[in-house]
């Protein structure tokens, strides 16, 4: 298990866009498991939406992509170096998120040539689905 001191250390995002609270398990270039709780606190829930606080879509595409920087991030050859977005490929959201709610993010990688990989995407909250697609990243 990885604690956000020891996350902070494989992946360059900060608070308050550091999107993962925790990493269960990872396997440098494979695949990794995060959590993210999700709290009533957080600044976009003031105006989304007053009333009936629901996670922004993107923001649980950010946690996803998070998680699979922390896979691609993890190996030793990508140290010190960024993961970006290069795509985003056939996210749908199932269910929504609201404050209180553990988002589970998993994140396997399926392919990878070069800096530039895939990365197949599910975030579920009590084993439902709440998002799932695919990611492609490049590593700079």
């Amino acid at each position: 298990m990885l604690n956000k001191e020891e996350i902070k250390q494989i992946i360059p995002q900060r608070e308050p866009f550091l999107m993962i609270d925790e990493v269960e398990t990872y396997v440098p270039g494979e695949m990794a498991v995060a959590y993210k709780m999700v709290d009533a606190n957080e600044g976009y829930f003031k105006g989304h939406f007053p009333g009936n606080p629901i996670m922004p879509g993107v923001l649980i595409v950010e946690a996803l992509a998070q998680t699979g920087a922390v896979a691609i991030l993890g190996m030793a050859e990508n140290k010190g170096k960024n993961a970006l977005f290069g795509g985003i490929d056939k996210m749908k959201f199932k269910k929504i998120v609201v404050p209180g709610d553990k988002l589970k993010l998993e994140v396997k990688i399926i392919k990878r040539k070069g800096p530039i990989g895939v990365g197949e995407a599910i975030a579920t909250v009590n084993d439902k689905v709440a998002a799932k697609g695919e990611l492609t990243f490049a590593v700079v």
